[in-house]
């Protein structure tokens, strides 16, 4: 007797579901104990720097919604719309687990993870190619090359990037034949863009506490005081498109 492809496809979408579904029942009510233990001057309810983990851990902390060190695809979805983002874009975001969780694994196991839960502890594994190079290949911050960012491309010296600046930082970083790594930084850096945006900008700081994840904390306890920012519209579009064209004028010119 053989089974049908179609039973089969069946029967992990069953047992997928049946996970998730347990992954949400266990970490709806996140265990933020830890996160006050270690909480900033600015607010309690977010960790600032910790001697125990890097950076880059911390980055992703705010997605480990019960403080096991593990992220669950329920996670990241439920992390994404708490920081204002819609349902189809969190959505889409479970992409983010289908290509970092076996990296991840690979600090635990060589064996997939059939349920594509994300490792904090391990979370370097997942850095990939043509990115900025901010994060050291443990995961740690590089003042040096952040910095660095903002001296090759900010070119009005305000402390911000423009869409088009960020844009041509993302070429300037690709590395040749790695598509991958082209992708997750576009991807990346476009979901960077509209939660940090103001004033048609990045600002340093702003993207100096992403880089730490520390802003998710902040953005969070925003949206649950009634604060709600302005997204990215048609006149910054415009602007920036604008920008974008005076900007290979000029170096045609040059």
């Amino acid at each position: 007797m053989t089974t049908q492809p179609s039973h089969l496809l069946a029967s992990l979408a069953l047992g997928y579901t049946i996970f998730y579904i347990w992954g949400y029942l266990r970490s709806s009510k996140p265990d933020n104990s830890r996160h006050q233990i270690a909480g900033s001057k600015n607010s309690p309810s977010y960790p600032s720097t910790r001697t125990d983990l890097t950076t880059l851990q911390q980055h992703v902390l705010f997605w480990d919604r019960d403080g096991d060190s593990i992220i669950y695809p329920h996670d990241v979805y439920t992390g994404f719309r708490e920081l204002g983002f819609s349902i189809p874009f969190s959505l889409t975001a479970l992409l983010i687990p289908i290509f970092f969780s076996y990296p991840t694994r690979l600090g635990h196991s060589y064996i997939p993870d059939p349920f594509l839960r994300i490792y904090v502890d391990s979370i370097h594994k997942a850095k990939h190619g043509s990115d900025t190079g901010v994060y050291d290949l443990k995961g740690n911050f590089r003042a040096e090359m952040f910095d660095g960012l903002f001296r090759e491309f900010d070119g009005e010296g305000r402390g911000a990037l423009h869409a088009w600046e960020l844009w041509r930082m993302v070429g300037r970083n690709r590395v040749a034949a790695d598509v991958a790594g082209w992708t997750f930084a576009v991807m990346e850096w476009v979901t960077t863009w509209l939660l940090l945006q103001r004033e048609g900008r990045v600002w340093k700081e702003d993207l100096r506490a992403c880089y730490d994840g520390s802003l998710f904390w902040r953005l969070k306890e925003e949206r649950e005081g009634g604060v709600v920012k302005r997204g990215y519209g048609v006149e910054e579009f415009r602007l920036d498109v604008m920008r974008l064209f005076r900007g290979k004028e000029d170096l045609k010119a040059d």
